[in-house]
């Protein structure tokens, strides 16, 4: 791709999630497409660079929240988050002058003391309600019958992951795709689960994948190309063709 580099922002880390593997995954699949990518594990910080004005796209992939839950009490001074007025301003900004958002697995989960947030996204999880089995294998399967771009010609494909269930989910939200553990141990967790897809939210495009719990997900080839898409059609470009790693 020629022309000026496609500057993207990702927000990454939190429990359990270490923000060099997803950069890594991330990076390599949206380098070819003249997008670089820079890593931020300071949320604070990184919504600061954000108000800048000087990035195309937001990419979420972290895990903060509040940690309110007494189970997470040895983690909460390492990676609690509220998230004050001038970092929400500098997202919602973003949004309204036309940038993107690509929000990846645990995005869902993060920033729960700001409501609006999950109307960005279109999903939130609940505490009490939602969950997810064990890690494990996964079927992905597409939805093809929306005839949606973003999913055109991919195949439904399997790897290992956490798949979300149960999320608040807002009343526009129209699935691309579901995925399942069929090994989960209890019953109650093998349903297919909404896990992708996209909206717009105020001049800004968004889309999320519920995907992507580490590189065993996101190095998958299928999900590779997804994400390509997901960040191409964020930001308002042609997604690549089926079948094809590069521009």
């Amino acid at each position: 791709m020629n022309g000026k580099p496609i500057r993207n922002l990702l927000l990454a880390g939190g429990v359990g999630h270490p923000a060099e593997v997803t950069a890594k995954a991330i990076g390599e699949v949206l380098t070819p497409h003249g997008i670089v990518t820079d890593l931020e594990e300071d949320i604070l910080r990184g919504c600061e660079r954000l108000a800048q004005g000087s990035y195309d796209l937001l990419t979420v992939s972290a895990l903060r929240w509040r940690m309110l839950e007494p189970r997470f009490e040895p983690q909460r001074e390492r990676w609690a988050l509220s998230m004050p007025e001038p970092a929400r301003d500098a997202i919602r900004a973003h949004l309204r002058q036309g940038g993107g958002l690509l929000a990846l697995h645990t995005a869902s989960i993060c920033f729960d003391d700001w409501p609006e947030w999950g109307e960005i996204l279109g999903a939130r999880w609940v505490w009490g309600q939602s969950g997810h089995p064990p890690y494990g294998a996964t079927e992905m399967r597409f939805d093809r019958d929306r005839g949606a771009p973003l999913v055109a010609g991919l195949t439904d494909f399997a790897c290992r992951d956490e798949v979300y269930q149960r999320l608040w989910l807002a009343s526009d939200v129209r699935p691309l795709a579901h995925a399942r553990c069929p090994d989960a141990p209890d019953p109650a967790w093998r349903d297919w689960a909404p896990v992708l897809w996209e909206r717009h939210w105020q001049g800004g495009r968004v889309v999320y994948d519920a995907l992507g719990h580490d590189a065993a997900s996101l190095d998958h080839p299928v999900h590779r190309e997804l994400i390509a898409r997901a960040a191409l059609h964020a930001l308002g470009r042609s997604a690549p063709a089926a079948g094809r790693s590069g521009p």
